[in-house]
């Protein structure tokens, strides 16, 4: 039992289920059907407690299976309100299993879950704020918004990668139908490995399922996690037909719910293999939803993609036979395929690589933008959120503070100053204007413009490397403004890798790792600007040195920015605004 004083987020909702017999496919193994009822189950379950009336599942984001479930462990599910928003909210679920013998804990998957409360059909729902506590609550809360952003460009995001990659269908070159690249056309090739091939159509599934009132809530909804696993069947099922074997699936893509479905539909779920690559196939399903069986009119519930994969005696992915897709749609389900492949290995690698790894810098290139704008702004916001920063010094109106771990000693440096806070963010995120206050920086040019929040400049500094050059810097803008009263404005900075500017035998490459301003309005009159830094090796030296009082480098740079803010914070440029 917890002690009183211990704090419990009034949303958690925690579910522990033994893996029964009936809960298990034919190797024994907790079927992902029905891991995703409990997911949303629980995540249901703390949304209403916040909404504090029903809710129906709006989404659910990417999930990667890390470990298979056996029969008779135990499976912990906790789910809680990351964040609300007007009428809908987000919802984080971890997954984790024990083994009752060994006592032993693994993750299996973290999944996030978009619910949208339903109050009476009259009445709009306005959701409650929520109040994070714990710097876990604050960090989540915060980067709640990054994700939705990433929500809701994930569909422009394919449609941009297929617009600007050529699909001619005459091309024969050969290509790896995993690499998106301006030349590669996604069509069928040649693999020697690979010589068997089956016509796409062979794997198509149809399958009906009625609506009863087991399979729906209080409403008469079908609940998500019900369609969810009669998805994960179908789909199933279809990449068996392709590989004859036992398929595991590793990843679904996110599922969108577009409408609701109620007790007595009759839900037809379709599933088709779209493309199969060396080692994994993807699996499509769609979900339609109809009242008579003469009824020619039906509503498209929910559609997802799944990636399975075949394993051999050693837990091994096995070679998988290529897919012949049909001709007109089926050659575009199996471009897409490609590009979501693309995107999916790019998110993966945005944004699970391990910060203490060098390089630093990841290519940016179309299908990855959207994905490296919310790992640049999400890392930032997480070491805001921080709780233990320490006042190392300050001086006048310039505050320094530390903050140690791992690997990593960070800085914050922020003054309180008077000037309206979107004219300082303006000012503060054009890297054009940097070298007027910041005499680290020799020069500041916008190389190219990704949109209108993200931006990349080729800086050059003044600081010389060990081989006695100037350093220069390829770095990424990514700018935000506040989604809710009370948030900063977000100035993020982290190195890329761009065609357009190559190394230069002249300079030597530097990279950042994460930094960047936050800036709140406190009054009507008075901002506080913070800048943050995560250290590097290559700047290690010079912050320890700052640190330590031995230099007045960055109070005297501090002291320059606030003049410059001031001496312009009435003057902004046309230039500036409409960047």
């Amino acid at each position: 039992m917890e002690s009183r004083d211990s704090y419990r987020n009034p949303t958690e909702v925690q579910m522990s289920q033994m893996v029964l017999p009936c809960h298990t496919n034919h190797r024994g193994e907790l079927s992902i059907g029905q891991l995703l009822k409990w997911i949303d189950t629980a995540a249901c379950l703390s949304a209403e407690r916040h909404a504090g009336c029903p809710c129906v599942t709006a989404s659910v984001d990417d999930i990667y299976f890390e470990h298979t479930i056996s029969m008779s462990q135990v499976v912990n599910i906790k789910a809680k309100v990351n964040r609300a928003f007007n009428s809908s909210m987000e919802v984080g679920v971890q997954v984790s299993y024990e083994d009752l013998c060994s006592g032993k804990h693994w993750n299996v998957c973290k999944a996030y879950a978009t619910f949208v409360a339903q109050g009476k059909p009259t009445a709009k729902i306005k959701l409650k704020a929520l109040a994070p506590q714990t710097e876990e609550e604050k960090i989540e809360h915060s980067i709640a918004a990054e994700r939705r952003r990433m929500r809701l460009a994930h569909t422009y995001t394919i449609k941009s990668l297929l617009s600007n990659s050529s699909l001619q269908s005459g091309s024969s070159s050969p290509q790896d139908p995993g690499c998106l690249t301006p030349t590669c056309p996604f069509l069928p090739e040649r693999d020697r490995e690979r010589d068997t091939e089956v016509p796409a159509e062979k794997t198509r599934v149809e399958s009906v399922e009625l609506v009863l009132p087991p399979h729906a809530n209080h409403q008469g909804n079908t609940f998500g996690g019900q369609i969810m696993a009669w998805m994960e069947n179908v789909a199933t099922i279809a990449a068996s037909r392709l590989c004859h074997a036992h398929p595991t699936l590793k990843t679904i893509e996110m599922f969108h719910f577009r409408g609701p479905s109620q007790v007595g539909d009759r839900l037809l779920l379709k599933a088709i293999v779209n493309n199969a690559f060396k080692n994994s196939m993807e699996v499509g399903v769609c979900v339609e939803a109809y009242r008579q069986e003469m009824e020619v009119s039906r509503r498209h519930i929910n559609s997802a993609f799944m990636t399975f994969v075949v394993l051999d005696e050693e837990g091994q992915p096995r070679t998988l036979p290529m897919v012949k897709p049909e001709h007109g749609d089926g050659e575009r389900r199996y471009r897409e395929a490609s590009a979501r492949k693309k995107i999916r290995l790019d998110r993966r690698y945005v944004i699970s690589c391990k910060q203490t790894e060098m390089p630093l810098s990841v290519p940016w290139d179309q299908s990855n933008k959207v994905y490296l704008s919310y790992n640049n702004v999400s890392a930032l916001k997480t070491l805001v959120a921080k709780a233990n920063w320490v006042l190392a010094s300050e001086i006048e109106k310039v505050r320094m503070y530390t903050l140690e771990e791992d690997k990593f000693l960070s800085i914050r440096i922020e003054m309180t100053i008077s000037i309206d806070a979107k004219q300082a963010f303006l000012l503060l995120s054009d890297l054009r204007c940097r070298p007027e206050w910041d005499n680290h920086y020799a020069s500041a040019k916008l190389v190219q413009q990704a949109d209108e929040d993200d931006l990349i400049y080729h800086v050059i500094s003044r600081t010389v490397s060990q081989e006695n050059k100037p350093q220069d810097f390829v770095i990424l803008v990514s700018r935000r403004e506040p989604c809710d009263r009370g948030e900063p404005y977000v100035v993020a900075f982290r190195s890329v890798t761009l065609p357009a500017c190559p190394v230069n035998p002249e300079h030597t490459r530097g990279e950042t790792l994460c930094s960047g301003f936050c800036v709140w309005q406190e009054t009507d009159e008075l901002t506080k600007v913070s800048y943050y830094n995560q250290g590097t090796p290559g700047v290690l030296g010079y912050i320890t040195t700052n640190i330590a009082g031995l230099s007045s480098n960055f109070h005297a740079t501090f002291e320059a920015c606030e003049q410059f803010l001031q001496k312009n914070k009435d003057e902004l440029s046309v230039g500036l605004q409409n960047l």
